[in-house]
C-alpha cells in the first residue's frame, strides 16, 4: 500500500497556525508538524506538542520574514537594516546570487534554530525550510550536514509531480524547485533520507477537497503532503501574515471525513515519517 505523510508547516510562527495544525491532527489527517523555532508562538506550540507524542515533529528552518535567533551583528549577510531576516525568498536569492550570503552565518543561524527545538525535548525526525530555501545548493549542503550531526533522519526534497503542467509564473517556480530537488536528491547518503514525492506545494494555503482529489494522482510509494492549516476566525492571523492563504478552508478540508474516504479508495495509508 502507498504511504502518505501529512505535514503541517509553520507551527509556532503564530498561535493561529499552531491551532490549525493541531485541529487537523486531532480531527483530521495531519501526522507531522514542522516547527519554526524563530516563531513568536514557539513556546506555546511546544507545550501543545508535548501532549501529542504521536505527531512527528520536524524543524521548519527559517531564513526570511522573521527575527533571527542569532544577534544581527553575528549574521549581517542574513538581515536587513532593521536587524530582521530578509523579507522573502527573492531577496535572499538575490543576495546569494550576488555573493553576499555568508555560509558560516547561515550555518550559525540554522544551528541555533535546530538546537532550540531539540532543547525542548521533543524528538525531531524531519527537517525542511520556510519557502523551501534549503533547496538552494549551498544551503542544502549546510542543512544536510546539520541534519546528520543532530541525527535528524528525514529531509524534505520537493518533487511535485504536476509542477510543469501549468505555464504560469507559479508553475515555473515549481519547475525550478523540482530541478533543485533532483540535484539535492543526488547528494543524499546513508545517513539522510527523503520521501519519494511531495504533493500540496502547488496548492499551498489553498488546499480543498477537490484539489486534494486531483493531487492524489501524484502519490507514489512514499509521499509527503505539505499543508498549511490555520485558524484565523479572529482576523489576527491574516493581519500578521498577509499571505492570502485560506487557512480555515484548508483546516476544514484536512478534517473532512471525505479525505479519508478518498485515501482508502486510492489505496493510500496515512502514516508518519517512521514508516
Amino acid at each position: 500500500m502507498k504511504k502518505l505523510v501529512v505535514t503541517a508547516d509553520d507551527v509556532g510562527l503564530h498561535p493561529g497556525m499552531t491551532r490549525g495544525a493541531l485541529a487537523a491532527a486531532d480531527a483530521g489527517i495531519v501526522t507531522a508538524v514542522s516547527v519554526a523555532s524563530v516563531g513568536s508562538a514557539f513556546d506555546d506550540a511546544v507545550e501543545h506538542l508535548r501532549d501529542r507524542p504521536g505527531l512527528d515533529v520536524g524543524i521548519h528552518l527559517t531564513l526570511v520574514g522573521e527575527r533571527p535567533l542569532a544577534t544581527p551583528e553575528r549574521i549581517p549577510s542574513l538581515v536587513g537594516r532593521d536587524g530582521a531576516l530578509l523579507p522573502g525568498y527573492s531577496s535572499l536569492v538575490r543576495r546569494w546570487l550576488t555573493g553576499g550570503l555568508a555560509a558560516a552565518e547561515v550555518e550559525l543561524e540554522l544551528r541555533l534554530q535546530i538546537e532550540r527545538l531539540l532543547a525542548a525535548a521533543l524528538p525531531v525526525v524531519h527537517a525542511n525550510a520556510h519557502q523551501h530555501l534549503h533547496m538552494l545548493p549551498p544551503l542544502f549542503a549546510i542543512v544536510l550536514r546539520l541534519a546528520e550531526e543532530h541525527r535528524i533522519p528525514f529531509v524534505r526534497i520537493p518533487n511535485e509531480p504536476f509542477a510543469a503542467r501549468t505555464w504560469t509564473p507559479r508553475g515555473a517556480q515549481l519547475a525550478v524547485l523540482n530541478h533543485l530537488g533532483r540535484r539535492a536528491r543526488r547528494r543524499l547518503n546513508d545517513r539522510a533520507q527523503a520521501l519519494e514525492r511531495t504533493i500540496g506545494i502547488a496548492e499551498a494555503g489553498h488546499l480543498t477537497l477537490d484539489r486534494f482529489r486531483r493531487a492524489l494522482a501524484g502519490v507514489g510509494e512514499t509521499t509527503e503532503l505539505v499543508c498549511h492549516p490555520g485558524l484565523s476566525a479572529s482576523g489576527d492571523l491574516a493581519a500578521a501574515y498577509d499571505w492570502d492563504y485560506d487557512w480555515d478552508v484548508e483546516t476544514a478540508a484536512l478534517c473532512d471525513p471525505q479525505m479519508l474516504e478518498m485515501l482508502r479508495a486510492a489505496g493510500v495509508e496515512v502514516t508518519g515519517f517512521l514508516l
